[in-house]
C-alpha cells in the first residue's frame, strides 16, 4: 500500500443507531445459548404481520416488494440495475441483534440500525413489542416492552431513555461514529462465533488469519454503505486486502458451536465459528483501524443479524470500556 493511500482516511459515512429494548415477564425468562435466532424469527413474523397489506405468500412477486419495510429489513432487495450486486440476490440486512442477559423476570435486547434503517425505528420497535408479547413470545417467553434506550454515541456507554409505553418516541440524532486515535496495538476479542469462509470452506482456529476477518468486514462495510446510505465507500480495496494478508497476528482461538432450530427446514442446525482473541502488535494499524472500530457494532461474517461475529476492541493506548447490555 503506497504512503498516500495509507495516510488518507476512508470517507466512511455510515451512520448507526445503537439501542436496547428492556422487557419484563410474569414468569422466569429462559433463553437458549443462541437466542439471536429466536429473536430474529419472531421479529420477522411480527414485522410482516404489521406491514404486509397484500398477504402474498412470496414477497418477490409482490408489486410492493421494492417499497415494503418488511422486505427492506428481511429480504433487502438491491436497487434495480445495481452493478455492485450482480452476484447477489439480496443486500446485507440493515440491522444487528445483540441479545443480552436474562434476569429473573427481565430481559434486555440490544440492536443496531444501519444508515437509512434508522428512519424505521418506531416501526422496528413496534414489531419487537408485538413479537415479545405474542402467543408464543420469543422462545416460549412472553415479554412486555417497558422501555427503549439509545446510546448517545456508539461506544460511549451514555444511554438515554427515548421511549416508554404510552409515550411518544424521542429518538436522538444518529451519526457516523468517529474512531479514536489509532493505537500502536490492540486486542480483538471475538465474543460470539465468527463464521467466515476461505476458498468455500469455513476457516477454523488453526488456519485463521487477520485477513479472514478484515476481508469479510471490509466487504460488509462496503455493501452496507452502498445500499443503506447515499455515499458509497470509495477506497483502494485491493491495496487494503494486500496489506491485510501481510499482517501476522498473535491469536488464541477456539471453535464454538451454536445451535439454531430452523422452522423452515424442521431441524436443528449447527452454526459454529471461531471465538477468542486476536492481538495486533507491531503492525501499522492506520489503514485498518476505521473499519475495525466500526465493525464492533456491525459484526462480521455470516449470521451477523442474529448476533454472530460480535467482537470488541481494546486499544493498548486506551482504557478498556466493556459494553454491557444488562
Amino acid at each position: 500500500m503506497n504512503e498516500e493511500t495509507q495516510s488518507r482516511p476512508p470517507d466512511l459515512r455510515l451512520s448507526i443507531g445503537r439501542y436496547r429494548a428492556r422487557f419484563t415477564a410474569e414468569a422466569p425468562v429462559r433463553m437458549s445459548d443462541f437466542p439471536g435466532s429466536a429473536w430474529r424469527g419472531a421479529l420477522g413474523h411480527a414485522l410482516k404481520r404489521t406491514v404486509c397489506v397484500t398477504r402474498m405468500p412470496q414477497c418477490r412477486a409482490c408489486a410492493l416488494y421494492l417499497s415494503c419495510a418488511y422486505s427492506y429489513f428481511y429480504d433487502t432487495p438491491p436497487p434495480p440495475g445495481a452493478a455492485k450486486m450482480r452476484r447477489y440476490e439480496t443486500a446485507p440486512h440493515p440491522f444487528v441483534l445483540e441479545p443480552g442477559e436474562a434476569g429473573a423476570q427481565t430481559y434486555t435486547l440490544g440492536f443496531t440500525l444501519v444508515g437509512q434503517a434508522n428512519r424505521h425505528l418506531a416501526l422496528f420497535m413496534h414489531a419487537l413489542a408485538r413479537a415479545a408479547e405474542g402467543p408464543r413470545g420469543v422462545a416460549g417467553n412472553r415479554l412486555r416492552l417497558v422501555g427503549v434506550e439509545q446510546e448517545a454515541t456508539p461506544g460511549s456507554e451514555h444511554w438515554q431513555t427515548i421511549h416508554r409505553p404510552d409515550e411518544p418516541l424521542a429518538a436522538l440524532p444518529v451519526g457516523c461514529p468517529h474512531p479514536p486515535q489509532t493505537p500502536a496495538a490492540c486486542r480483538i476479542e471475538l465474543r460470539t462465533p465468527l463464521r467466515v469462509k476461505r476458498d468455500g470452506r469455513h476457516v477454523g482456529p488453526d488456519a485463521f488469519r487477520f485477513a479472514d476477518l478484515f476481508g469479510h468486514l471490509l466487504r460488509r462495510v462496503s455493501m452496507l454503505t452502498a445500499f443503506h446510505t447515499d455515499t458509497p465507500l470509495e477506497t483502494d480495496f485491493r491495496a487494503l486486502m494486500d496489506a491485510a494478508r501481510q499482517v501476522e497476528a498473535a491469536s488464541s482461538l477456539a471453535w464454538q458451536e451454536r445451535t439454531r432450530y430452523s422452522h423452515r427446514q424442521k431441524a436443528a442446525m449447527q452454526l459454529g465459528g471461531v471465538v477468542g482473541r486476536i492481538d495486533l502488535t507491531g503492525v501499522g494499524l492506520e489503514p485498518f483501524w476505521p473499519y475495525l472500530w466500526l465493525g464492533q457494532w456491525l459484526h462480521a461474517g455470516s449470521g451477523a443479524t442474529m448476533g454472530l461475529g460480535h467482537y470488541r476492541i481494546t486499544p493498548a493506548s486506551l482504557p478498556a470500556h466493556p459494553v454491557s447490555l444488562g
